[in-house]
């Protein structure tokens, strides 16, 4: 599909397994860069890649989340993921990879929105003045993701980098994007029973609080999922990469130990 991926590899050439991480919105590869350093990891090949249109890399021509979907299964694999890991709008796509039967492998959804109802109302308001103010709203956005960086525990150095990353988006993109993402959470198809009908090891994490949350109806569903645990970090945490990666690595761990019996198999 003529797909320029930007891509991070680490970890042994020769690993046994690999982990595809998806970054979150706004976000580059480089996003992971605590948790790819996590001793748990290492004997584990770990590629990590910028979602097109993000972070200043080259756009899709079809920003949504099913066409998302679709390249990046096409990529996983292509490179032999054994599990796929994804951050917010990463963790969106890796959700419409198992749910559409393109990836089959365990999944690692860290502060993931199933519904509009999972996300801030803010979210609906910059959307819906898109029309009326044109650019301006996004560029708010974009100056404000960048600000938000210094809640995260991470160094400063590592601070910056971020910064710098989400600087480098475009507007226009994040509108096509943004539109596209608002459409997907919008649907009304039960999400949650999606997910625990995919029948794929899955991992839902999310902090007590900073990083988004579930509806209650998704919280039921999912936790009487037996394919699926849900999983809470305690305290505020808004960026789980980077400010837990420790916890985050044994949950990778996990899912690669159930790789065994699913592995990475496509429906289509």
């Amino acid at each position: 599909m003529g797909i320029s991926w930007e891509v991070v590899e680490s970890g042994p050439t020769g690993a046994h397994r690999t982990v595809l991480l998806l970054p979150g919105g706004m976000c580059s590869a480089r996003s992971y860069g605590e948790l790819v350093a996590e001793p748990a990891l290492s004997g584990t090949r770990l590629l990590a890649v910028t979602l097109p249109g993000h972070a200043g890399a080259p756009p899709p021509e079809d920003f949504s989340v099913e066409s998302y979907s679709r390249i990046t299964a096409e990529f996983a694999h292509s490179a032999g993921a054994d599990v796929v890991v994804g951050f917010s709008m990463g963790a969106t796509v890796a959700y419409e990879m198992v749910v559409s039967g393109a990836f089959a492998g365990p999944v690692v959804l860290l502060g993931s929105s199933l519904s509009a109802a999972d996300e801030p109302r803010f979210l609906r308001a910059i959307v819906g003045l898109g029309p009326i103010l044109g650019p301006l709203p996004y560029a708010v956005v974009k100056k404000g993701a960048a600000a938000m960086v210094r809640h995260a525990a991470v160094p400063a150095e590592r601070r910056a980098q971020l910064r710098a990353d989400f600087l480098r988006n475009d507007t226009e993109d994040m509108r096509r994007g943004l539109h596209a993402y608002l459409r997907w959470l919008n649907r009304d198809d039960d999400p949650a029973r999606r997910l625990c009908e995919a029948g794929v090891p899955a991992w839902v994490v999310h902090a007590e609080k900073g990083d988004g949350a579930l509806t209650a109806h998704e919280r039921s569903v999912l936790e009487a999922c037996r394919h699926v645990r849900v999983v809470t970090v305690p305290g505020t945490v808004y960026f789980l990469p980077g400010e837990v990666p420790r916890r985050i690595a044994d949950l990778i761990v996990e899912a690669l130990a159930e790789v065994g019996e699913h592995g990475q198999e496509s429906a289509g």
